[in-house]
């Protein structure tokens, strides 16, 4: 076969690729390295300058280099004589935008190369630098290697904005492939007629200086064959490696990602019957008209016995329009849901996609350790993963397919899925994770850092892979890692009708390159995508520390979503990640904070202390808006800026559609499951699920996006885990016939929570905290009431801070309210499509509580004419009193009213 392009030779002499090598070891080393360490305590800052922190300027240093990994160092000896050298001279100017981008690094030597280092740079950079600092007499003092992206990113800066495809196009004529790769020695193309059989051919691919890209062109279409990439790369530690790797771009793959497959994504027979005229429900016009039902693919169907026995646990689940599950989601969508968010869908390494395990639960006791044991026996085998451990960003993961060794079915069965859901009426967002990948180095789960050592990855001041994030951080401030998340939005977006997406650990990405994804997705998709993500601020990033973050107060102006955990925490008590007895203590507004110390509390909570919780309450229905103005329970009237949350500013958003609401979601106990450990012991199931009930309306009556966990609205409960992540079906299992909640299934796995087991074990064991079917039933049809309030009027979704601070107004505020309700009035006039006015009041107290409110005296309230209605699912509602000669209101024990005043045409 002839190929369009020219064989670059291999730098150092060593063998080239042969298609041996296609089916051989996934490592291969072709020449060792002589230099031991690993560390990289010195950056390359662009392609001119060189900072070492921490060293003395004044100084001797040199360059090392070496096209052979043949680098040897002697502390306290001269250098060889042999060695390619060069000497640095102190820089005398660092430019402005190279030292802000560097300030976390602190100061040091700051050097300049030579001229005949710049020249050769983009060499030098495929082959071994170490950079070493001499004593007086010319003997070595200390050595290190130098973390490259700064100088990659200055050399081959036209590769982050280029519009060439990265990754393979297959065309009728010709495919192409191009894959980024400045610093290998050689690349070449491993072809394969199938995901099993041996390589057919191996072809070298040319070196592109500008780009620092790798490219070819096959004459002809191999659309439904696979492919390998065979990377010559200098690796500290190793040497010089023959990495075969998948195509970080690889849009599908074989079983267990094994090897890339060749798509055209537009090719008929990757989209299912009716995809092209397929209806997808319109995007909305407003962030804050969302509402978003967070789902597990393999949650919603692995149990279920109206899906067919091959579909559980799979995209195509979601085209049996008959099944429970569907019919719930339908259901959902008619009241109010419009966005069903997946967990990660994308590739990911944890789940065995051939011949995943399935454990034998044994039946024990409520808190029996049995259950536990048989889930953990197999977790590393069995077919339950949250998929958090990225692989392959760009393609379906294969175990939701009905065969992952096709590449072609996961693509078109992914689609079937979202055509279906959009069938029903529903958007579909997908929970995207481009923080961290699932390994690096050169495990076999890498790609990306096997392709370009040390470029993606985010590293420490030695040179190693940051994890705070949990696994092995990137760095999407580098151009060609927030290239690729860019990228890989827009094609989810374009591809697959994506409609919005959630990003894991979001403030871990520089703010300048959220903007970009926002501006790339609203390009490919045609109309406005949504962004949401988690804005949390801490690790090696935290305050600002490498770059201006997409975190919480970061994102003003953007549009760009954050999840708010004020009113999260105040509602549930103390904070997301509580352990041992604080898990009991930390009472919140709902379990108790207010009224009843539970046996481990540590007693009755002050006045002040339920003021403020009250206070960030009411932070949280206002949309957590910086500027929006209270009377705070001090006595000021501030705005949300000025309340405290746990050191910071309770109000950090500048409009309500930055702003993701919530009580509940994947991490963390369920909200029935923190209830279950801080309610009073003797609370019972009917009033259980009451407060879970109440925990639904804070989120559905606050200004900005509501978002539910899948089954909040079934009691559902996973045995008071703290981490499902990898715990199976059975601790995971949603339950659509209603008859069961998941509570009393065992203690949860030990990894996350055996230190807590004899304080979960009592309360496993209480028969309070165990819900009937009837309470299930109760609580599905009362949150569909909840949703169908939010949609009856545009006031509960106002889509500005203006408009949130001129008709919103809190009654019951200040230092004399009574902090058991809270109660909000919206203000309708000039409206189209709302109530002349709204007063909702949220009863967190089990007893009855009245307010008298002066202006709301002498109004024409009535109770919300779905709460009214005899099929209203909360009776209790049905309760409440206003009496206008004074304004006088009376909210029974643990439900949320609505009164509305009808407007007069």
């Amino acid at each position: 076969m002839r190929m369009a392009f020219a064989l670059l030779l291999a730098v150092g002499g060593h063998a080239r690729a042969t298609a041996a090598d296609c089916d051989g070891d996934g490592m291969r080393v072709l020449q060792p390295v002589a230099h031991a360490a690993t560390d990289a305590r010195a950056y390359w800052l662009d392609d001119a300058l060189i900072r070492w922190p921490g060293q003395a300027g004044e100084a001797r240093y040199r360059l090392l280099a070496s096209n052979t990994a043949g680098l040897r160092i002697s502390r306290g000896k001269p250098l060889a004589s042999a060695m390619q050298t060069f000497a640095l001279a102190p820089a005398s100017d660092v430019p402005e935008a190279v030292a802000g981008r560097f300030a976390y690094i602190g100061a040091g030597a700051t050097l300049a190369i030579p001229d005949a280092a710049k020249a050769a740079l983009r060499g030098l950079l495929r082959g071994q630098l170490l950079l070493v600092r001499e004593d007086r007499q010319g003997n070595v003092v200390d050595a290190t290697y130098l973390q490259t992206p700064g100088a990659l990113d200055a050399l081959y800066a036209p590769a982050g904005d280029d519009s060439e495809a990265l990754g393979a196009v297959p065309g009728a004529g010709a495919t192409r492939f191009r894959l980024w790769a400045p610093t290998a020695t050689g690349v070449s193309l491993c072809l394969y007629r199938d995901g099993a059989s041996a390589a057919i051919e191996q072809l070298p691919l040319a070196y592109e200086a500008r780009s620092g890209a790798w490219s070819g062109s096959v004459p002809r279409d191999l659309r439904g064959s696979y492919y390998s990439y065979l990377v010559d790369v200098f690796v500290p530690g190793a040497g010089i490696v023959r990495n075969r790797v998948t195509d970080p771009y690889s849009t599908s793959l074989t079983t267990d990602s094994t090897r890339s497959y060749l798509a055209d994504l537009d090719d008929p027979a990757l989209k299912p019957a009716g995809w092209d005229t397929a209806p997808r429900p319109p995007a909305l016009a407003s962030n804050t008209d969302m509402a978003i039902y967070e789902l597990h693919v393999r949650d919603f169907s692995a149990g279920d016995a109206s899906v067919p026995q091959a579909h559980r646990g799979k995209y195509l689940a979601f085209t049996d329009a008959d099944s429970n599950g569907m019919r719930h989601l339908r259901a959902l969508g008619e009241a109010g849901i419009t966005d069903i968010h997946l967990l990660p869908v994308f590739d990911f390494a944890t789940v065995p996609e051939a011949a995943c395990a399935t454990p034998s639960i044994p039946q024990a006791a409520a808190d029996s350790e049995a259950q536990q044991a048989a889930v953990t026996a197999v977790a590393a085998r069995d077919c339950f993963n949250w998929g958090y451990d990225p692989f392959h960003f760009n393609a379906p993961e294969g175990s939701y397919a009905s065969d992952a060794a096709d590449g072609a079915v996961r693509i078109r069965e992914f689609r079937a899925m979202v055509q279906a859901l959009h069938a029903a009426g529903l958007r579909v967002g997908m929970d995207v994770v481009y923080n961290h990948t699932s390994a690096s180095g050169q495990s076999p789960r890498s790609v990306l850092d096997r392709i370009v050592p040390g470029y993606y990855q985010r590293l420490d001041a030695n040179g190693r892979v940051e994890t705070s994030t949990c696994c092995d951080n990137t760095a999407t401030e580098h151009r060609m890692m927030a290239r690729l998340m860019r990228d890989s939005v827009a094609l989810w977006a374009k591809q697959y009708r994506i409609d919005s997406f959630r990003f894991d650990l979001m403030g871990h990405q520089p703010r300048a390159a959220m903007i970009e994804v926002q501006r790339t997705a609203d390009a490919a998709a045609g109309r406005h995508v949504p962004l949401l993500g988690e804005g949390w601020n801490f690790g090696e990033i935290a305050n600002g520390a490498r770059f201006p973050q997409a975190a919480q107060g970061m994102l003003n102006g953007t549009g760009i979503a954050s999840f708010s955990d004020r009113a999260r925490d105040a509602l549930r008590g103390g904070g997301c990640c509580d352990s041992g007895a604080e898990l009991v203590a930390n009472q919140g507004l709902l379990d108790g904070l207010a009224y009843a110390p539970n046996a481990r509390a540590r007693g009755k909570a002050t006045r002040r202390e339920l003021l403020h919780a009250a206070d960030l309450a009411r932070a949280g229905l206002a949309g957590t808006l910086r500027d929006y103005r209270m009377p705070l329970a001090d006595g000021r009237v501030a705005s949300l800026s000025a309340l405290d949350y746990k050191g910071m500013e309770a109000g950090y958003a500048s409009q309500p559609g930055e702003v993701v609401n919530y009580v509940e979601n994947h991490d963390n106990p369920t909200l029935w499951d923190i209830d279950a450990l801080k309610l009073p012991q003797a609370t019972t199931s009917e009033e259980r699920a009451r407060v879970q009930l109440l925990g639904a309306a804070f989120v559905a009556f606050s200004q900005g996006i509501p978002y539910f966990h899948a089954g909040m609205d079934l009691l559902r409960s996973k045995s008071l885990d703290r981490n499902s992540f990898d715990s199976g079906d059975w601790f995971n299992r949603l339950d659509w016939t209603y008859s069961d909640n998941g509570f009393a299934a065992g203690l949860p796995p030990r990894p996350d929570n055996g230190k807590d087991w004899e304080l979960l074990r009592p309360v496993l064991r209480n028969a309070n905290a165990k819900p009937s079917p009837a309470d299930i039933a109760w609580m599905r049809d009362a949150f569909r009431d909840l949703l169908r309030i939010r949609a009856s009027t545009p006031l509960f979704r106002l889509r500005s801070a203006d408009e949130v601070q001129r008709r919103l107004a809190f009654r019951n505020a200040g230092p004399a309210q009574n902090p058991l309700v809270i109660a909000g009035h919206l203000d309708g006039s000039g409206m189209a499509g709302a109530f002349a006015e709204v007063l909702y009041l949220l009863n967190v107290s089990p007893e009855p509580q009245t307010l008298v409110l002066p202006d709301d005296a002498g109004k024409a309230y009535v109770l919300h004419p779905l709460q009214a209605a005899g099929s209203a699912a909360d009776a209790r509602a049905k309760q409440a009193r206003y009496r206008a000669a004074d304004g006088h209101f009376s909210v029974p024990g643990r439900t949320a009213v609505v009164f509305v005043i009808e407007r007069k045409e």
